[in-house]
């Protein structure tokens, strides 16, 4: 069976992650896997000083950092299994049938991908412990995920807050469709308000494919509100949200139109920097 996988690290937006996975983990009827990996951090130890003290002195320090970084690693594993112990009782108090936890050791986006065939769905903070107190950096990993993951990564900010509304941005391109489908067949948005808002663009027939996503939807049981919009993507869209108290957005993946560009470029970071919501994004 495919899992809600769910990156954590200990940081302040942990919480708010778990928060999340256990409500995907409800709404899809999917068990939880909660993911903590150990990653190497480079150290500065004894060999920064190569040349300015005598070899023995040097070997005596580096027997030293060794040390220190056997200790350090035992520390970080067993803070990462009480870890991993906390989130995994915190989701079965929440009402989740079914909690599994994984530590690993390495990188992230590599972990994630070795358990591919057990994914449905990855939740993951949108800065993680290295940005503690900024919760308008993105964390290292987002942007690697977001372009290699091959599942749906819902990215959650400092706080989560059960959305009861969801905005997707359809641009009328065959990856919109794709999208639009996936939203759809996935569950995860069902019984939420649904936003389909359209940007201006040149794509021909826009608004006739407009229309009938906003019908496909309906036809689903989804209540729709569509907005056929004009003006600056980025801005428009930002504008909309904030008009709307919009829950939780929906961006497609990876494509050549303005929009496409708006949803895994520069614009998008920017827009996961200062959005106060979750937002999916779907490959």
């Amino acid at each position: 069976m495919t899992k809600i996988i769910t990156c954590v690290d200990g940081s302040a937006i942990t919480s708010a992650v778990t928060e999340a996975a256990v409500w995907a983990s409800k709404k899809l009827n999917k068990p939880l896997l909660f993911l903590h990996t150990l990653e190497k951090e480079q150290q500065h130890g004894a060999d920064d000083y190569t040349g300015a003290i005598g070899l023995g002195a040097r070997t005596v320090l580096l027997d030293e950092m060794t040390k220190l970084d056997e200790q350090r690693s035992k520390v970080a594993l067993q803070l990462g299994k009480e870890l991993l112990g906390y989130v995994s009782r915190q989701a079965s108090t929440a009402g989740v049938g079914e909690v599994e936890s994984l530590q690993r050791h390495g990188d992230l986006v590599d972990s994630i991908n070795d358990i591919e065939g057990l994914t449905r769905l990855i939740v993951i903070g949108r800065s993680g412990k290295g940005h503690d107190g900024n919760f308008n950096a993105l964390g290292s990993h987002i942007e690697t995920l977001l372009r290699k993951a091959s599942h749906p990564v819902m990215v959650i900010p400092d706080t989560f807050k059960t959305p009861v509304s969801f905005m997707i941005a359809y641009d009328g391109r065959e990856t919109a469709e794709i999208a639009l489908q996936r939203v759809i067949d996935g569950g995860l948005l069902h019984g939420l308000h649904c936003h389909l808002v359209s940007v201006k663009n040149n794509e021909s027939n826009q608004n006739d494919k407009f229309v009938l996503a906003q019908q496909k939807l309906e036809g689903k049981g989804f209540n729709v509100t569509a907005s056929f919009i004009e003006g600056n993507i980025h801005e428009s869209l930002m504008e909309y949200k904030e008009a709307h108290d919009i829950g939780l957005i929906v961006m497609g993946a990876f494509g050549h139109s303005k929009l496409r560009q708006f949803f895994l470029g520069s614009n998008t970071l920017k827009m996961l920097e200062r959005c106060k919501v979750p937002m999916v994004v779907l490959r």
